[in-house]
């Protein structure tokens, strides 16, 4: 990695390109400093100490929602909409031509409705946003003016960091969304560095206890980085061979390949969705009852449940409750968004039409089933480790240590780093063979 990132500096084009993502990166770390209008400072820290959506939604914006800055919301609602996109293309047959047989045009068609959405939701969560905290005492003001320039302000936020991550993607490194993504979480990682310090040197005395625990922290996330960079880059290769054939006027030779089938092939994905289901109500309860937090009855019941993946104010028996339904869903997810992003009848029926089969295995029904069988069993796997590692940072609540990187968070950190110095080889080897070409 480190000799990809060293040939990427020498070479002028690509050193351009990430200058430039550095540059966007910058801008968009300014602007988590920069509160919307009409915000009442003094009072903002308070209104935001201890609560759980603050904290989830603090994780992803790197701050910036603790702060109610212009980028509070971050990139969330794009990916929101970016998922309902892909769910509605599941059952309009319009929305799935498009994406499978639109091309360019059809890609830039689904981007466009993605981003209209995206304005859609953001308006949804600014109107969230500013309705839940308005008693709170965090604005100067509860008039209709003021509420207007928040939610414009925040949706003027998402925009900019919409416009910010195409950028990135066509004339920077690595994918735009993700890497804004992956820079907010990092924010976090001087916070970690501080509470593993204060582990250690917090009342001035040096403490036995505390760097056993700060060591035992440190050595825990190497040994989660290592797990998941070794899932992420695991795959299970079936064989493929294919049997001489007439090709124009030639004749191709047999020639034997793979299809590789990775160990997590959803990716994060899971996580985020079953994320997004959990907190969702939460979220529209706050909408409505803004001190839902200090009430109770049959709504708070149902806020707690929701936030205790995200807090650690709440019994115990809800986090239990909690950490078994998400862990549900994550295998629930899990399942659906690989079998619908991985067909095992469209590949089997590819495989028949170019002459090609598995050793040992008929063409047709008996290789769609064999590849259903593979698939069931490493999805189990990926799905069961994904799980665990979301569900990681809830354990570690209940041992009050206040750390900035969960399970969820290194998956992503590491996915969108193992992606970035991918399309950074693949830049080197294209500048390559251009300049031999030449």
């Amino acid at each position: 990695m480190f000799q990809t990132i060293k040939n990427a500096l020498k070479t002028p084009d690509v050193r351009k390109r990430l200058l430039y993502t550095l540059i966007l990166i910058i801008v968009f770390r300014l602007g988590c400093y920069i509160t919307v209008p009409g915000v009442n400072n003094f009072r903002l820290a308070e209104a935001f100490s201890g609560q759980g959506m603050a904290s989830l939604i603090d994780l992803i914006s790197g701050g910036a929602f603790s702060r109610l800055s212009i980028f509070a919301m971050s990139i969330s609602p794009y990916i929101t909409a970016s998922i309902v996109i892909q769910l509605l293309a599941m059952v309009i047959p319009a929305l799935e031509r498009l994406t499978k047989e639109g091309g360019e045009e059809g890609r830039e068609k689904i981007n466009r409705y993605t981003k209209l959405l995206t304005i859609v939701l953001a308006l949804i969560e600014g109107l969230g946003i500013y309705l839940s905290y308005r008693s709170s005492g965090i604005f100067m003001d509860a008039s209709f003016l003021t509420g207007a320039t928040v939610v414009i302000s925040l949706m003027a936020g998402t925009a900019l960091l919409m416009w910010l991550g195409d950028q990135i993607t066509n004339k920077g490194i690595g994918n735009g969304i993700s890497m804004i993504i992956f820079v907010g979480i990092i924010a976090g990682l001087p916070g970690g560095v501080t509470t593993i310090w204060n582990l250690i040197f917090g009342t001035g005395i040096f403490s036995t206890t505390g760097l056993l625990i700060g060591l035992g922290i440190i050595i825990g996330a190497i040994i989660l980085v290592a797990g998941v960079v070794f899932v992420q880059q695991a795959e299970r290769r079936v064989p493929v061979q294919y049997s001489k054939r007439v090709v124009g006027r030639k004749m191709v030779g047999a020639q034997n390949t793979n299809i590789p089938l990775k160990l997590a092939m959803a990716g994060v994905m899971p996580v985020i969705f079953a994320s997004s289901f959990m907190t969702f109500p939460a979220m529209i309860i706050q909408m409505f009852i803004p001190n839902i937090a200090s009430q109770t009855g049959f709504w708070s019941v149902i806020y707690k449940f929701s936030i205790a993946t995200s807090t650690s104010n709440v019994p115990v028996g809800y986090s239990i409750a909690n950490a078994i339904v998400y862990l549900l869903l994550i295998l629930g997810f899990t399942y659906f968004y690989t079998y619908a992003t991985f067909n095992p009848a469209e590949v089997s029926n590819n495989i028949k039409k170019n002459g090609g089969f598995i050793p040992g295995i008929r063409a047709g029904k008996p290789t769609t089933d064999y590849l259903s069988s593979i698939i069931s069993k490493i999805t189990l796997f990926g799905g069961l480790f994904l799980a665990v590692i979301a569900i990681i940072p809830m354990l570690l609540r209940f041992t009050n240590l206040n750390i900035a990187f969960g399970g969820t968070s290194i998956l992503i950190v590491v996915g969108v780093a193992l992606e970035t110095v991918q399309q950074l080889e693949s830049q080197l080897v294209m500048r390559h063979y251009k300049g031999f070409l030449e």
